[in-house]
């Protein structure tokens, strides 16, 4: 698993949301972390990443414009094992 960080960065930042690019160059992750804001995420490039949560680890994949959501109090760790990059909006409600 890689040891760099995958690269935020915030596009917009208001009273009611916070819309964040992630952008996931092979090797790279989150690092361990919990959400505090209920979200939605909406792929922009394809790709599989790898979901390690306290107790289970998983292959998430995505799919360009094929939109999912997570609750807040969601504590994971998102690694791209993979030999390509994957990105992906992720839109926080406030």
């Amino acid at each position: 698993m890689g040891e760099t960080t995958a690269i935020a960065t915030v596009q917009i930042d208001t009273e009611v949301m916070r819309v964040t690019e992630w952008r996931f160059p092979p090797g790279t992750r989150t690092g361990m972390h919990t959400h505090e804001l209920d979200y939605v995420v909406v792929p922009t490039v394809a790709g599989t990443l790898r979901v390690v949560t306290p107790d289970e680890e998983f292959d998430n994949e995505l799919v360009v414009g094929a939109s999912y959501t997570r609750p807040r109090g969601s504590t994971h760790d998102i690694v791209n094992d993979s030999d390509a990059e994957c990105a992906f909006v992720e839109v926080e409600v406030k």
